[in-house]
């Protein structure tokens, strides 16, 4: 019988946003395989990331199989490559000795996951085996639920840009209609302030960061500024909405 890859989503931190499905495949597995980023020369940096904090919640710690995956690496594309390589190599073996792997991704492992590149290595190099994937709570939900922002009402549509593509992108998302939602923007918070004073589209804008955690910040986005903020930080920038009640049906 094939070993079987089960990434499974556990929300963007709040270990109540879990869901049950979530949960029972966490426990079903015969480990679980959480992300942590690495150090300068490529081992384990140490620190417990988002993911397995959340994990601990609901598997004991000796279920827990850390796998170093360059997180952090956005310049170095042969050693990002390498780091890519050893981690599918890690989990690989880990296949090879148990029927069942839980890979634990922060959010939905089909929305900008490092699932999704883990997944598409292991097919490669253990032909045979089945990915699964169990859905996740995402921060974009998470905030949307915190600050009372509402995604989407009628016909809008929802465009979800990362930052880290360029902010020229979000500016041209912002500059069409319905919601638009921004990920990984925390190094270029400058950018993204421009982006939405540009597109008269700050006034609404909420963002929000370490949701559901001790340090979580939720303001509105009239108050960024040009200081850094948390890498993992999310923008809602609502559609405009003047028809009333069902205007957008």
């Amino acid at each position: 019988m094939s070993s079987r890859l089960i990434g499974v989503g556990v929300g963007p931190g709040d270990p109540e946003l879990v869901t049950v499905k979530g949960v029972n495949a966490l426990r079903a597995a015969d480990v679980v395989v959480v992300p942590v980023m690495a150090a300068p020369d490529g081992t384990d940096c140490g620190e417990r990331g988002r993911a397995e904090a959340t994990v601990l919640h609901y598997v004991p710690e000796e279920k827990v199989v850390r796998v170093v995956f360059a997180l952090n690496e956005r310049t170095d594309r042969g050693r990002r490559e390498a780091a890519w390589d050893a981690a599918g190599r890690r989990v690989a073996d880990l296949l090879g000795k148990f029927s069942s792997v839980a890979f634990a991704t922060i959010g939905d492992p089909n929305v900008y996951s490092t699932f999704t590149y883990l997944a598409q290595t292991i097919v490669e190099l253990v032909p045979g085996t089945g990915v699964e994937t169990v859905p996740g709570i995402t921060a974009m939900q998470d905030l949307a639920a915190r600050s009372g922002a509402v995604l989407t009402e009628g016909t809008e549509p929802l465009t979800l840009v990362p930052v880290t593509a360029g902010a020229a992108v979000l500016k041209e998302a912002l500059g069409g209609p319905g919601t638009v939602v921004a990920y990984k923007f925390g190094r270029q918070a400058r950018e993204v302030a421009e982006a939405l004073r540009d597109t008269g589209r700050v006034e609404d804008a909420v963002w929000g960061s370490a949701l559901g955690l001790p340090d979580e910040s939720i303001r509105s986005a009239a108050e960024l500024d040009d200081g850094p903020l948390p890498y993992l930080s999310t923008l809602i920038a609502p559609a405009r909405r003047d028809g009333g009640r069902g205007g957008k049906l």
